[in-house]
């Protein structure tokens, strides 16, 4: 079928699947501490997800990063995983997970078994405290144990963190030590303004130009060519022999070469990150067995892709999208 192209000549290779908006954390970058999530009944079944996954590797997407809120809290999350792992070498080449880790322990094995060879785990602080205070849950030995389970799994484990000026700008270096000592990548995230929650993001906003500037003056930071799909641009720190990774929306936009697009747990297709446009896809999913009026949708969908997003440091008090992380997919 005619592979998806961008009015910006930008092929769409990637799809990131939300599969569920609930979560057993409250990151406080991320959402409120009372939050409302969808009902039940509005979520695509493991079906009808896995039919859209089917529908978008058929049209040239290669790359399957599965995510929440908590995938892992979805229940049939790990069935998906088995259906859609079945096109592996057949027009599919990777399926990823992001994951918090609260319950990577339990299904660490799943995932591999299922085809999964490579988990991202957020983790926005080593000390517990910290850890709970960015979480609002006590839960970084759970966090940790299902990293020992996903490398006991043989899974490849990248760690993700959340830059907090006032929470963890201090402990960015070990953090770093720590993932490398464990031959782990690393990778560094801006705050984004995504939804409302319960505080001002711009006090919490931390540049990670200025992040790398400061590291870049105790360690000798070499920039790399690699690219794992995502919008990570990476150094390796050679005093540690790692890779760490700077994902920059707010200071340096890397919409350039974006080739993903993200479908959410109630079938609407964004996008953008940054932008509101997106398409539903849940009705002509369910209007026929056929395929037909799917892929028209998902055509006129891709024609409304916008050229960058619209994140803007001096307007971070003040959410670019009403919706939630947790909802587009994180």
């Amino acid at each position: 079928m005619t592979p998806l192209v961008d009015p910006f000549g930008r092929a769409i290779t990637y799809l990131r699947v939300s599969v569920t908006d609930r979560c057993d954390l409250r990151c406080v970058y991320c959402m409120s501490e009372r939050m409302r999530f969808l009902p039940r009944p509005e979520l695509l079944s493991i079906e009808e997800l896995d039919r859209l996954c089917a529908a978008f590797v058929a049209r040239g997407v290669r790359r399957l990063r599965f995510t929440g809120g908590e995938p892992l809290v979805r229940r049939g999350f790990i069935d998906l995983l088995k259906g859609v792992g079945r096109r592996l070498g057949r027009g599919l080449d990777e399926i990823t997970v992001t994951t918090n880790g609260v319950q990577l322990a339990e299904f660490a094995e799943d995932l591999f078994r299922a085809g999964v060879r490579r988990v991202n785990v957020s983790v926005d602080s080593l000390d517990r405290e910290t850890f709970k205070r960015i979480a609002r849950r006590d839960r970084l030995p759970q966090v940790l144990e299902g990293i020992d389970a996903a490398e006991r799994a043989g899974l490849k484990i990248k760690i993700n963190t959340v830059a907090l000026k006032h929470d963890n700008a201090h402990e960015l270096p070990d953090l770093v030590r720590w993932a490398h000592g464990r031959g782990f990548d690393i990778t560094f995230i801006e705050t984004m303004p995504l939804g409302e929650i319960d505080e001002d993001r711009t006090d919490q906003f931390l540049s990670l130009t200025s992040v790398r500037e400061d590291m870049a003056s105790y360690w000798r930071l070499t920039d790399l060519p690699d690219r794992t799909g995502g919008p990570a641009r990476y150094v390796r720190v050679e005093e540690t022999g790692g890779r760490l990774g700077f994902i920059t929306p707010m200071t340096h936009n890397f919409c350039e070469g974006c080739s993903r697009v993200r479908l959410t747990c109630t079938g609407k297709l964004y996008l953008c990150l940054g932008h509101e446009a997106a398409m539903d896809l849940r009705e002509p999913l369910r209007a026929s067995a056929d395929d037909a009026l799917l892929h028209e949708t998902i055509d006129a969908a891709i024609l409304l892709r916008p050229k960058g997003h619209d994140f803007q440091i001096e307007r971070m008090s003040k959410p670019a999208t009403a919706r939630h992380m947790s909802v587009t997919g994180g």
